[in-house]
C-alpha cells in the first residue's frame, strides 16, 4: 500500500527543522542575502542539533536517516532559506560518493570527520567549458604509482571556500568520454587553489567558489569506485540527491505562497482584500496545488530509495516539476504583491532570485528532461540501488 503518512519520528524531525528554520534562519535571511553574508554560527548550530550530514550511516556517527527523513528536513530548512540551506546540505552531495564507493577504512574516516565536527565538504564535477556536456571535462587524474596527479579547475563549487575536502572528477583517460571519468576524495592542501568566490543572482548566503587542482596528490586508496567508472558514480548519486533539491525547491514555493496569501488578505483594492477577488484566488489555488504536487513527487522519489529501489525518472520528474515549481509560485507571488513585490523591501523578490538556481543546477531542467524521455522511450527493467 503506498502511504505518505509521517511517523511520530518523521514528524518531530519536521517540527525540529521547522523551528530552527523559524528561529535561526529567517530572522536573519534577508540581511544575509543582501550582503552576502556566510553563515557560519548556523552551520555550527545546525550541526549542534543534528541537521546535518542526516544520511551519514550510524556506524560512522551519523544518524542514518532515510532519504524521505532528509528531503522533510530540507524542505523546511529551505523555505527559512534555500541559500543558507545549500550550504547547509551540501556534504550529502559530496559525500553520496564515498558512500557508493568508498571502502570501509576510507568511509569511517571522512564520514567520521563530518560526523564529529562542522566541517563541510564539496562535490566537484562541473567545469568552466563542461556543465551539461560532462563528458567534456578536461581535469586530468595522472597515476604514478601508488598516487593520483590532480591538474584541472572546477567551477560552480558550492561551499569550495570553506571546504575540508572535495569529491573530485577526473578524466583517467583523456581519450575515453564519458567512459573514461574518476571519483576522488581530495584533501585541501597548498595545492588546491580557491580561485574566486562568485557574485550570484541568488542564494547569496550559500558559498559558489572555482577550485583549481595543481597538481594535487591524491594517494590511490582515496580512488571511489574503480577507475574509469567515475561518470557512473556521478550518475548513481544524482539519483540521490536530486530528491533533497526537489525538496528544497517545494520549500521554497511554499514560502511564496505563504507570503502571497498572507498579503492578499492584507492588501485592500476596490474596498475589499484582494484575497477577495477570483483572479488572486486562482493564482493562490494554483500555487497550492503546484506546492501539493511537488512534494508528492519528492517523496515519491525519496521512498523508492528507502525501499532499495531505483529511482533515476521519478528523481527527475521531482527535480524538475519542483523546480520549475518555485520558479512559477515566486514570480506570481511578486504578481500577488504588485508593485511592492519588485522592491527589495519586500520578501518575495528574493524568493524569486532563489528560485531560479533550482532549474539550473544538480541537472538543469532541460537535462531532467532528457532524462525523463530517455527512461520513457526506453525503460529500463526495475532493479535494486544497492547494484553497484
Amino acid at each position: 500500500m503506498v502511504d505518505f503518512t509521517l511517523t511520530d519520528e518523521q514528524k518531530n524531525l519536521r517540527e525540529l527543522a521547522h523551528d530552527f528554520a523559524e528561529k535561526e534562519i529567517r530572522p536573519v535571511a534577508w540581511e544575509f542575502d543582501k550582503d552576502g553574508t556566510w553563515p557560519q554560527k548556523i552551520i555550527e548550530k545546525a550541526h549542534e542539533v543534528g541537521l546535518m550530514n542526516t544520511h551519514a550511516p550510524e556506524q560512522y556517527g551519523g544518524p542514518g536517516l532515510g532519504y524521505l527523513d532528509g528531503c522533510i528536513i530540507e524542505e523546511e530548512l529551505a523555505w527559512g532559506c534555500s541559500g543558507i540551506q545549500t550550504s547547509l546540505g551540501a556534504n550529502g552531495l559530496a559525500s553520496a560518493p564515498v558512500a557508493l564507493g568508498g571502502s570501509d577504512e576510507v568511509q569511517r574516516e571522512f564520514f567520521g570527520e563530518l560526523t564529529a565536527e562542522p566541517k563541510l565538504a564539496s562535490f566537484c564535477l562541473t567545469e568552466p567549458g563542461a556543465g551539461s556536456d560532462v563528458s567534456s571535462m578536461r581535469t586530468t587524474a595522472t597515476r604514478k604509482g601508488d598516487k593520483f596527479v590532480l591538474n584541472g579547475q572546477k567551477c560552480f563549487i558550492t561551499n569550495g571556500t570553506y571546504a575540508d575536502w572535495y569529491t573530485v572528477y577526473a578524466k583517467t583517460d583523456k581519450d575515453a568520454g564519458h567512459r573514461g571519468i574518476s571519483a576522488f576524495l581530495v584533501r585541501r592542501d597548498d595545492t588546491v587553489i580557491i580561485d574566486k568566490k562568485e557574485d550570484k543572482m541568488g542564494q547569496r548566503a550559500s558559498n559558489t567558489a572555482t577550485v583549481t587542482f595543481n597538481d594535487t596528490e591524491v594517494d590511490a586508496k582515496y580512488l571511489l569506485g574503480e577507475e574509469n567508472k567515475g561518470f557512473k558514480l556521478a550518475m548513481m548519486t544524482l539519483d540521490r540527491t536530486r530528491p533533497g533539491v526537489a525538496a528544497m525547491a517545494t520549500g521554497i514555493a511554499r514560502a511564496a505562497m505563504e507570503f502571497a496569501i498572507d498579503y492578499s488578505k492584507e492588501r485592500v483594492q476596490f474596498g475589499v482584500p484582494i484575497a477577495m477577488h477570483q483572479a488572486i484566488q486562482f493564482i493562490i489555488a494554483d500555487m497550492a496545488t503546484k506546492v501539493h504536487l511537488a512534494r508528492l513527487a519528492t517523496w515519491n522519489s525519496a521512498v523508492l530509495l528507502d525501499q532499495g529501489s531505483r529511482n533515476t525518472i521519478e528523481s527527475s520528474h521531482a527535480k524538475r516539476f519542483a523546480a520549475d515549481t518555485a520558479m512559477e509560485v515566486a514570480t506570481e507571488a511578486v504578481q500577488v504583491y504588485g508593485g511592492y513585490g519588485f522592491i527589495k523591501e519586500y520578501p518575495v523578490e528574493k524568493l524569486m532570485r532563489d528560485a531560479k538556481i533550482m532549474q539550473l543546477y544538480e541537472g538543469t531542467s532541460q537535462i531532467q528532461r532528457l532524462v525523463i524521455a530517455r527512461e520513457t522511450l526506453l525503460p529500463r527493467r526495475a532493479e535494486s540501488t544497492v547494484a553497484a
